[in-house]
Parts: structure tokens; C-alpha cells; sequence
């Protein structure tokens, strides 16, 4: 009889058990669709988000500085990463340009600061920033209100209207603001005013470069719409408020037409001997030369 109720009890574990995993599977049958539905879902959604915000970075913080195509890669349900392939127009010299690689989950988007904070090298005669993937060097504006740098405020127009059969881009950073009329009439025809530099953190730069962004927009022939997209542009980007320099810039150009709104500097590009009308001018504090391209008899340049 005892016998009879262990394999009596026996049966009833191996039932219930069974039971258990059969339940158990269907649960799993289930769910799975919906847990891969729904991080597919927030992965999408990740992955917008950090497509838009490449895009509205590079619109308003990088200066001459094109996206050729965007594409979203190794995307699963937890997440991915984005390839950002870009480059710079040096006079119509299309330029290769670092590549970004930035990745999203679920919950985070992460811009690839990496290789947006360019490269420094240093040595007993030179020191100066580059770009960490095709090693060309960076062009660096200086603010009007920062006093020292840490290699003080360099002036290249004279070494690079001297180079030959060049195109090249140049940082010019003015002495003092000034709007965008005033700037046209001191700059050269046979140059392109191709990126206009707005503002930009005051910090220390006397013991190295901070890595402070600089914002500003793309010359466009409708200036209007431009500027309006800019503002809106920052806006978006600080949305929660915390960026000083953001703030402060809409703060004292809220009310004012783009017209009055005044310039820190502008990238340059034109053929290398066209800059030399630039050289010894007052309001010129610095001028940093970026990337450069050899003059070759297939492309014409823009100027």
C-alpha cells in the first residue's frame, strides 16, 4: 500500500512537472515576439534619436565640415552603431574627413567624441591640432576674449600664400566681433566665406587645448532661413538649458535682426596665393590654416 501511494505520488510530481514546462514553454512562446517587438521598437527609436543628433552637431559645431552619408550598422534589438563618413569642400577639393562611429541602445545614444575633439601633437618647434584619422591638420579659431593661448595666437596667411598650386581653408579670427557686412567688405572676392564662427566657451587655454566646441553655421545665400535654423538649431540642442555659451548667445541676440548680430570669425577657402590679400590686416587677430589640397588640372576650384 505504501508502495501504491509513492508511485501514486511519483506520478503526480511527474504530471505537474510536466505541466510546469509545457506552461513554462508557452509563456516563452509568447513572450518571446513581444520582448523582441518591443526592443526593437526602443532600439528604433534610439537609433533615430542619435541619427538626428549627428545631424543637428555637424549643422551648427562643425565648421566646413560635410556629412557625405549616414547609415545605421551591426543593428540589433539591444542596439548599434551609426557610420558617419564625412568630408570638407576646400574650393571645390572634396577633402576625406574622420569618420565617426557612434553607437545606441535602448537607452543611450553616444556621439563619437572621440574623433571630434581633434588630435595635438606637440615638439620643440610646432605644436598643433589634426584630425586623429587623416592626420591633416585642424584649423583653430581664437576668441576675441580669451587673451592666451598656449602657443599664443598664430597668424599662418603668410606661410600658406606661399604654397603653389593649392586650395585651402583658413580659420580667421577677427579682433572684435563684427556683422556680417562689415565682414564681406574686408574679405577678398576671389575667397569663400564658407562657415561663419558665432561663439564658443571662454575658458583657459594657456596650458593646452581645452577642446571647446565652437558654434556656428554654413553660409548659405538665403541668410535669413540660415540664421533662423541655427537659432532653432541651439535651442534644440541645449533644450534643457545647462550650455552657458548657448544661453548667453540667444539671450543677447534674441531680439535682433541677423543683420546686427555680430561674427567672431569665418573659415575661409580659395586658391592658397588669394589669401595673400589678407596679410597685415588689422582686423585679423588670428588665422590658422586647416586642410589643403594640391591643384591638379581635372577640377576646376570654385574661385
Amino acid at each position: 500500500m505504501e508502495s501504491s501511494l509513492n508511485d501514486a505520488l511519483k506520478k503526480a510530481k511527474r504530471k505537474h512537472l510536466l505541466k510546469i514546462i509545457i506552461t513554462s514553454i508557452i509563456v516563452v512562446l509568447i513572450l518571446l515576439p513581444i520582448f523582441y517587438k518591443t526592443g526593437n521598437y526602443f532600439a528604433a527609436k534610439s537609433s533615430t534619436k542619435l541619427h538626428e543628433k549627428l545631424f543637428l552637431h555637424n549643422a551648427i559645431a562643425e565648421p566646413n565640415i560635410y556629412i557625405d552619408s549616414q547609415v545605421t550598422s551591426s543593428s540589433s534589438m539591444f542596439g548599434g552603431n551609426i557610420i558617419t563618413n564625412r568630408s570638407k569642400n576646400i574650393n571645390g577639393y572634396v577633402v576625406q574627413w574622420s569618420t565617426l562611429t557612434s553607437s545606441y541602445d535602448w537607452f543611450r545614444v553616444n556621439i563619437d567624441t572621440n574623433e571630434l575633439v581633434p588630435g595635438s601633437h606637440w615638439s620643440d618647434t610646432e605644436s598643433y591640432e589634426y584630425d586623429k584619422q587623416t592626420k591633416s591638420k585642424s584649423a583653430t579659431f581664437y576668441h576675441p576674449s580669451i587673451k592666451k593661448y598656449y602657443d599664443g595666437v598664430q597668424n599662418e596667411l603668410g606661410e600658406v600664400s606661399e604654397m603653389e598650386n593649392h586650395v585651402a581653408e583658413v580659420a580667421i579670427s577677427f579682433d572684435k566681433p563684427y556683422t556680417l557686412q562689415e565682414i564681406q567688405a574686408k574679405i577678398p572676392d576671389n575667397l569663400n566665406i564658407v562657415w561663419l564662427y558665432m561663439a564658443s566657451p571662454i575658458s583657459d587655454e594657456s596650458k593646452g587645448p581645452a577642446g571647446m566646441p565652437v558654434y556656428g553655421f554654413e553660409l548659405s545665400d538665403n541668410l535669413k532661413e540660415s540664421y533662423s535654423s541655427f537659432v532653432d538649431g541651439l535651442k534644440e540642442y541645449d533644450s534643457n538649458g545647462d550650455d552657458e555659451t548657448i544661453q548667453e548667445f540667444l539671450k543677447v541676440n534674441k531680439n535682433k535682426q541677423f543683420s546686427e548680430v555680430k561674427i567672431l570669425g569665418v573659415m575661409l577657402t580659395g586658391k592658397t596665393n588669394n589669401f595673400k590679400g589678407l596679410e597685415n590686416q588689422d582686423f585679423i587677430r588670428g588665422a590658422s590654416v586647416g586642410a589643403t589640397a594640391q591643384i591638379v588640372p581635372y577640377i576646376k576650384p570654385e574661385k
